[in-house]
């Protein structure tokens, strides 16, 4: 997981994905949608990749992907994500974060 914590250091958002998965793009789409700009790792196109998804499962969450950080915290995949916007806690996250201003 240090490898994982490595690549979130002094990132607002960061979020672990693959470029097939739909949920991914959601879940990209929807905080972008917000005005973020998320840094994104899509592990499939990573010669680390296999490692760091490795890495992302001993966090016991299933499915794996999408992960999202949010202030450096593990946030969570696309439940997590969908749940903080349909509770509206989700932009107050991201504002936090300095990942966005307005």
């Amino acid at each position: 997981m240090d490898a994982v914590m490595g690549l979130t250091t002094d990132k607002p958002v960061v979020i672990f994905s693959k470029s097939s998965c739909c949920m991914c793009h959601s879940i990209k789409t929807l905080i972008c949608s917000f005005g973020a700009n998320p840094t994104v790792y899509e592990l499939d196109e990573l010669p680390n990749g296999q490692l760091l998804e490795t890495a992302l499962q001993a966090s016991g969450r299933t499915p794996t992907l999408p992960t999202v950080f949010i202030g450096q915290e593990l946030t969570g995949g696309a439940n997590e994500i969908m749940s903080l916007h349909v509770k509206g806690k989700l932009v107050p996250l991201l504002k936090k974060a300095k990942a966005i201003w307005i």
